[in-house]
C-alpha cells in the first residue's frame, strides 16, 4: 500500500505542527476485517449492475469531500440503497483510498443484491431496501486477536477506555472517538477506536455501542478485539493502530514516545531546528514502518516508471477531453471502469477507461496492463496512447473506436443484421490473428486471459481489436505453464484454469472457441437470447453437432445470408466445428492459436473429430460463483490456487 506523498517539512510548518502531522502521517487502514454478502440474488441483473455501478460512483464522489456518504439509485427491486463511512481519524486523502479499496473488492457480492465490508479505516453497506436506521441484526460479529494473552493490567485499562470511548462517541457530532490509556508504571498503552454511522439516532448509536462494549470485552485477555456491528465498529488493541493526530489521553505530558507531547513540552526550551528533526525522524520512522509492512516499495517504484513515461498524460488533460466525465460522454460500463470518449485539444478522438481502482492500491495490475500492450503493436490489438496515475484516479487512454463492442452486434436482434456472414468470419480470423501474435510472435507469450465479445472492439469498417489486458499475463517460452489465481468471465474460463489454475495458452484457445460459438449462433455462453434453448451454449451446441442438425441453431440473423447457398452452410459448420476443437476438455487436444488460424482462413482439408467438451451449465456456475467468493483482489500468482477449485480465488469481470 503506497502513502500518500508527504508534504515537504520546512521550518515555517513548525507553527502548525498538529496539522502537519495530521495530515502528512496518516494511513488509510484498507485492511478488509469481513465483507458479508447477502443470500437474495439480483432481481434483473443488467438493470442491477447499473444501478449498482451507479451507486458506487456516486459514493465515491461525496467521499471525496466528505467522510460520510449516502445514496439510493434506481426504483423497484433492484434498487440500490448505499452507506459508505470513514472513521473520524483518517484524512480526505486517506478515505478516498479507504474507499477505493471497497470499490475493488465489493463487486465480489454480485449477483446477491446487497451485502456489507468492514475495513479498519472504513465501512460500506448496500441493500435493494432501505437499512439506514438499523443497528442490530444476526450478522453481527467480534473478531478477536489470538496471537498474544494480556496482563491483567492491560485488561483493565481496556474496559475503562472502552467505558470511556463510549461516552465520548456520544457526545461528539460525527459519532467518532478515540481513546490512548497508558497503564501505570509502563511504557504500554491501550488503543481504542469507535464509530457509528451518522444516519443512526443518538439512542441507536447508544444501543449499538452498549452491545459492542459487552461483545468486545469477551476479546480479552487477547490482545486485539474488534465488532462489527450493522450499526458501528469498534476496535481496541495494544498497537497504535490510530493516526497521529491530537488525543486525549489519561497520562500526562511527560510520555517521551509521543510527538505531540514532546513537542509541546520542549517548544518553550528547544531550539526551532532541534524540533524539526525530531519531527523528520518521527516521519521517516513511521513511514518506513508503514512501507514495510506493506509492501509499498515495488509499488512506488511502478508508480514513478509510468509517471515518468511518454505514455502519461496529465489528469487535468484527461478530465477536460471527456467534458469532466460527462455523462453524455460515457460509452460502456464494466466490472472495473467506465468508458468515456474524449477529445484533445488537437483534435484527437479517444476512449478512456477510468478505473474503479485508486492506481496507489493497485499500482501493479495498473502498470500490468500498461506495461504489456504498449510492449506489442498488431493490426488486431487495440492502440494504447497512454495513462494517468497522477489525480485522484488512474485511467488508460485508447485510441477511440466508434463500433463499440462485438457484443453490441450479436447478440442484439437489430443491430446484429448489420453484420452478414462474411464479415463475421473475417471478424473472427482478425481475433484469431491478433491472438496468435500475443502467443507466439512477441518476446515473452502473452495469455490474455478475458476473450469474449466484450473485450473485442471494432473500428469503423467493423475490424476487429482485442481489448482490455488488465488481467493479461507473460511468462518465458521455457515453462510449460504458470500457476495463479483464477480470473476472468464465468463462461469463458478453461476447465482445467478454473480447477487447477494452470494457466497456458490454450486457456485463450478455449475461450476463443466459446466466441466463435456465440458469434455463430447468437447465444450467450450459458444464456441464450431465446427461451427455447434452457442448457448451457456449448452443451447446446455439441448435442446438435452430434445430431448433424447444426443449422437449427444458427443466428436468425444469418439465415438470410447462408440459406440460398448450400456453400455457405457447409463454411458455417465448418466454423463451428472449429469453436468444438477449440472447446474440448483437454487442453492438449485443442489447437494452438496458428492452427486454429489455418483451419478458418487457408486449410480446406478434413479436421479432426472434436472430443466432449465440459458441460458446465449455467447453475453451476452460479454455484461456484456463491460459494468460491473470495475477498482477496486475486489478479496475481496464488501458489494455493493450485491444489484444488475450493482453495482458488476468483476475479469477476
Amino acid at each position: 500500500m503506497k502513502k500518500p506523498a508527504h508534504t515537504t517539512i520546512n521550518f515555517i510548518a513548525l507553527i502548525v505542527i498538529p496539522l502537519l502531522v495530521s495530515k502528512s502521517n496518516g494511513s488509510a487502514r484498507p485492511e478488509i476485517i469481513k465483507m458479508h454478502c447477502d443470500d437474495t440474488l439480483e432481481d434483473d441483473k443488467s438493470i442491477f449492475v447499473l444501478n449498482f455501478i451507479r451507486t458506487m460512483e456516486i459514493i465515491g464522489t461525496q467521499i471525496r469531500t466528505s467522510h460520510e456518504a449516502t445514496t439510493t439509485v434506481g426504483t423497484g427491486p433492484n434498487k440500490n440503497y448505499g452507506l459508505a463511512e470513514c472513521y473520524g481519524d483518517l484524512s480526505s486523502q486517506d478515505c478516498i483510498l479507504c474507499y477505493a479499496q471497497i470499490r475493488t473488492s465489493f463487486p465480489g457480492c454480485f449477483p446477491q443484491n446487497g451485502g456489507r465490508i468492514y475495513l479498519d479505516g472504513c465501512f460500506m453497506r448496500l441493500q435493494n431496501y432501505s437499512f439506514f436506521e438499523e443497528y442490530t441484526s444476526p450478522n453481527d460479529t467480534t473478531v478477536c486477536g489470538n496471537t498474544t494473552r494480556i496482563r491483567i493490567l492491560f485488561q483493565e485499562s481496556t474496559r475503562r477506555a472502552v467505558v470511556n470511548v463510549v461516552s465520548r462517541t456520544l457526545r461528539n457530532n460525527d459519532y467518532f472517538a478515540r481513546e490512548e490509556m497508558s497503564l501505570s508504571g509502563s511504557n504500554n498503552s491501550v488503543y481504542v477506536l469507535a464509530k457509528c454511522w451518522k444516519t443512526l439516532s443518538p439512542s441507536s448509536c447508544r444501543a449499538c455501542l452498549e452491545d459492542a462494549s459487552i461483545s468486545i470485552t469477551q476479546c480479552l485477555p487477547w490482545s486485539e478485539g474488534r465488532v462489527l456491528n450493522t450499526g458501528c465498529f469498534m476496535r481496541y488493541s495494544d498497537t497504535n493502530f490510530l493516526n497521529p493526530v491530537p488525543v486525549t489521553t489519561t497520562r500526562s505530558s511527560s510520555n517521551k514516545g509521543r510527538i505531540i507531547a514532546i513537542v509541546a513540552s520542549v517548544v518553550g526550551s528547544v531550539t526551532v531546528i532541534t524540533v524539526a528533526l525530531m519531527i523528520v525522524l518521527y516521519i521517516r520512522k513511521r513511514r518506513y514502518i508503514q512501507q514495510k509492512r506493506k509492501g509499498s516499495y515495488d509499488a512506488e517504484k511502478l508508480a514513478k516508471i509510468l509517471n515518468n513515461s511518454s505514455l502519461n498524460f496529465k489528469y487535468s488533460t484527461i478530465e477536460k477531453a471527456t467534458g469532466n466525465w460527462d455523462e453524455s460522454n460515457k460509452l460502456a460500463q464494466g466490472g472495473f471502469g467506465t468508458v468515456y470518449k474524449g477529445v484533445l485539444t488537437d483534435g484527437r478522438e479517444i476512449a478512456v477507461k477510468r478505473l474503479f481502482f485508486n492506481y496507489k492500491f493497485n499500482v501493479a495490475d495498473l502498470y500490468n496492463e500498461v506495461n504489456i500492450i504498449s510492449s506489442v503493436e498488431h493490426k488486431n490489438l487495440v492502440r494504447l496512447l497512454g495513462c494517468s496515475c497522477s489525480g485522484s484516479e488512474s485511467v488508460l487512454i485508447y485510441e477511440y473506436l466508434p463500433n463499440k463492442s462485438l457484443d453490441f452486434f450479436i447478440f442484439d436482434e437489430i443491430k446484429g443484421r448489420e453484420i452478414g456472414w462474411e464479415k463475421r468470419v473475417e471478424i473472427i480470423i482478425g481475433i484469431a490473428e491478433g491472438l496468435a501474435y500475443l502467443h507466439e510472435n512477441t518476446n515473452h507469450r502473452i495469455i490474455h486471459r478475458d476473450i469474449k465479445a466484450a473485450n473485442i472492439l471494432l473500428d469503423f469498417r467493423l475490424r476487429p481489436k482485442i481489448a482490455d489486458f488488465g488481467l493479461a499475463r507473460s511468462f518465458q517460452n521455457d515453462k510449460s505453464h504458470i500457476s495463479t489465481a483464477i480470473a476472468g468471465t464465468f463462461g469463458y474460463m478453461a476447465p482445467e484454469y478454473l480447477a487447477h489454475g494452470h494457466l497456458t495458452e490454450k486457456a485463450d484457445v478455449y475461450s476463443f472457441g466459446i466466441l466463435i460459438l456465440e458469434v455463430f449462433t447468437g447465444m450467450q455462453s450459458n444464456r441464450s437470447k431465446t427461451t427455447e434453448y434452457t442448457d448451457s451454449l456449448l452443451s447446446t451446441v455439441w448435442k446438435h453437432f452430434k445430431q448433424g442438425t447444426v443449422e437449427e441453431i444458427f443466428d436468425p440473423n444469418l439465415m438470410m445470408h447462408i440459406y440460398p447457398n448450400i456453400d455457405y452452410q457447409k463454411d458455417v459448420i465448418k466454423v463451428v466445428h472449429i469453436g468444438l476443437l477449440c472447446t474440448q476438455e483437454a487442453s492438449s487436444l485443442r489447437p494452438s492459436m496458428s492452427a486454429a488460424l489455418k483451419m478458418l482462413a487457408k486449410d480446406d482439408g478434413p479436421l479432426p473429430t472434436p472430443s466432449s467438451p465440459p458441460f458446465i451449465n449455467e447453475l453451476t456456475m452460479e454455484l461456484n460463483n456463491s460459494t468460491q467468493r473470495s475477498l482477496d483482489n486475486c489478479d496475481g500468482d496464488d501458489s494455493s490456487s493450485v491444489a484444488t477449485v475450493s482453495h482458488s480465488h476468483f476475479y469477476l469481470r
